[in-house]
């Protein structure tokens, strides 16, 4: 039997994006849902960098304690080790404010966390095992979302003031909507897979780069989550060449991971991240805004997609939490999310593709002893350009701050 419900802001996707924007909008006061098609967070191979501009919107949220409590790394140096040397590709010491320093954790400690602070809000709804199956619409505005409930098969109807596209890089809502995203032509596409950490391991993120190979290491504690960079649509051939010749590339890369490749049982624990870049030329229609990657996919490039999207959430927070509460939204301010946030989801975006084109395209293609790019050896020299990196890195090009009404600050003003 179909059953339904009404709410103010439907969200669909339970990622940083969505989780973010539906605790910020039910603290202000507003009714939100959040759909989740997975029953939990569980998801591995997912980004785990937390940049400095997000440890700042969580202090802002009275949530910098809660965070601190949880098993994280903190690095604030970015380093690629070369055959040459290692050289420095961002100074994040000298940033301004609180945090100096990227907090690595595992994504669903940090969704697990949002979550959690936002159920104490009586304005908001999780409902997990909700995958979005059908637009609803109301003549040709977005009015929600029909969802299957995937622990039993039942469909369910949620109409909303405005649906919010959180769901990814694949997202099922922009299909529906019939919008098709820009594509950017990018050289790379990543492998996945775990490896034991030890105790005498290097702290924090590992970058290695040698001989046309190019391998970033994060560091969980007990294991590395390890990101394997390979040309793009060179899987299959891959994958054919066994297990064995992949062990053999890692250890010539990282010979200190040599003494426990057998971990790694077999090509099917490496799963394939496609990587895009590519960005909506118009992120709305009536009754319905994209953030995230849904609006523009992100290069792991810099690991920044996860903080953008974040950044994306709090500017939608801050422009949309008002209008939704006095049931005066319009079009026109879903574009106001969107010119907010585009020109520095296109600056990101361009360097992204100059790193590659400049940097990792090179790496790929050099068999011989490399010698390091130029982009490199700027790094290497100028102190200041790491400093710059580091900042673009850690803080991004417009950092967003939390403006959208009933911030903790403001509630414990309002109570005394």
């Amino acid at each position: 039997m179909l059953s339904n419900e009404r709410t103010t802001c439907l969200v669909v996707g339970g990622g940083p994006a969505g989780m973010v924007l539906g605790l910020l909008l039910a603290r202000a006061g507003v009714p939100v849902t959040v759909l989740e098609k997975h029953a939990d967070f569980l998801r591995d191979f997912r980004g785990d960098t937390v940049h400095a501009s997000t440890l700042t919107l969580l202090d802002e949220l009275g949530l910098g304690e809660r965070f601190a409590a949880l098993p994280h790394r903190e690095i604030d140096r970015v380093q690629v080790q070369l055959d040459t040397g290692t050289v420095q590709v961002g100074d994040l010491s000298l940033l301004p404010g609180a945090h100096q320093h990227i907090a690595l954790v595992p994504q669903w400690d940090f969704l697990d966390l949002v979550a959690d602070a936002a159920e104490e809000e009586p304005t908001f709804t999780l409902r997990r095992n909700a995958e979005a199956v059908e637009l609803l619409r109301d003549g040709a505005r977005v009015a929600g979302i029909r969802y299957r409930d995937r622990t039993d098969g039942s469909e369910h109807e949620v109409r909303a003031s405005l649906t919010v596209a959180c769901d990814g890089r694949g997202s099922a809502v922009r299909a529906a909507a019939g919008l098709t995203p820009r594509s950017f032509g990018v050289p790379i596409d990543v492998w996945w897979f775990r490896l034991p950490r030890y105790d005498t391991d290097p702290v924090g993120g590992v970058g290695r780069i040698s001989g046309g190979q190019f391998a970033v290491m994060i560091d969980r504690g007990a294991y590395w989550q390890c990101a394997f960079l390979i040309a793009k649509g060179s899987d299959a051939a891959m994958r054919a060449a066994g297990i064995e010749r992949f062990r053999e590339r890692i250890a010539g890369l990282l010979p200190w991971l040599a003494d426990r490749l057998d971990a790694l049982g077999s090509l099917d624990e490496v799963k394939l991240l496609d990587v895009k870049l590519e960005r909506l030329r118009t992120w709305h229609r009536d009754g319905l805004l994209l953030i995230g990657d849904a609006a523009h996919a992100m290069s792991p490039v810099g690991g920044v997609g996860i903080n953008l999207a974040i950044q994306d959430a709090v500017a939608a927070a801050n422009a949309l939490a008002v209008p939704l509460a006095e049931r005066r939204l319009d079009t026109a301010d879903l574009a106001r999310v969107q010119r907010r946030r585009q020109w520095p989801t296109r600056v990101t975006q361009r360097l992204q593709v100059l790193a590659q084109q400049r940097v990792v395209a090179t790496v790929l293609q050099t068999r011989a002893p490399l010698r390091p790019p130029l982009p490199l050896r700027l790094l290497a020299a100028l102190p200041f350009v790491r400093r710059l990196t580091g900042r673009l890195i850690g803080l991004g090009v417009r950092p967003e701050h939390v403006r959208s009404p009933a911030q903790p600050a403001a509630r414990t003003m309002a109570s005394t």
